[in-house]
């Protein structure tokens, strides 16, 4: 039965390792800032995960109760989605793109409300 534990966690070491490989390539490859949002957002929910998922069940192999990685993970899961989409939010209110019209009389919704002066 060790044997085969020890497959299934040198099998989430080789996934998360993969995804951090993929996570860093994509951080030199992507020219745009809003591409290259994806490839450290991706990283760090799979890869690291993954490796604090064995790492945790590793511990519980050696009799130790280790918490810890289970609770960053779940931390990670989390937070790194908001966070990508503040990153976003920033990136789109700063570089103001001009965004293409919706097709309806309905504005984008990170666009200004239109004023209304009164007149």
């Amino acid at each position: 039965m060790n044997v085969v534990i020890d497959l299934v966690i040198s099998g989430v070491l080789a996934v998360g390792g993969l995804f951090g490989l993929i996570g860093s390539f994509g951080m030199l490859k992507l020219r745009e800032p809003m591409q290259r949002l994806h490839a450290p957002t991706e990283a760090t929910t799979v890869g690291v995960g993954a490796i604090l998922i064995a790492a945790t069940v590793i511990g519980w192999q050696n009799g130790i109760a280790n918490w810890h990685g289970v609770l960053i993970t779940i931390f990670l899961l989390v937070t790194a989605p908001m966070s990508a989409l503040m990153l976003a939010k920033a990136h789109r209110h700063l570089a103001q793109p001009k965004l293409p019209d919706t097709g309806t009389d309905a504005q984008w919704a990170s666009d200004p409300p239109p004023r209304d002066d009164g007149d």
